[in-house]
C-alpha cells in the first residue's frame, strides 16, 4: 500500500506514536511508583501518551515540510 497522498507528500500521521507511547509509559510509571499504584497509572499514562501522539506527529511533519520547502 502506498503512503503518499494526492499531493505526493508522505503521510506521517503515525510518526509521533512511538514517542507518545514512551512519554506516556514514563509518566505513568513515575506517578505509579510515587503513589504505589503502578497497575492503575501505567495504562493511564500509556493512554495519555497515545492521545498526545498525533500532536507529536503533526509537529514533526511541520518541520519536514519547512525543510523540503527550503530546498526547492
Amino acid at each position: 500500500m502506498n503512503d503518499n497522498n494526492k499531493t505526493g507528500k508522505k503521510n506521517n500521521s503515525s510518526d509521533g506514536l512511538p514517542m507518545g507511547m514512551c512519554i506516556g509509559i514514563a509518566i505513568g510509571t513515575a506517578i505509579g511508583a510515587a503513589t504505589h499504584n503502578l497497575g492503575t497509572w501505567l495504562p493511564v499514562g500509556l493512554c495519555l501518551g497515545l492521545a498526545l501522539a498525533p500532536a507529536l506527529g503533526h509537529k514533526n511533519t511541520d518541520k519536514n515540510e519547512k525543510s523540503t520547502d527550503d530546498n526547492h
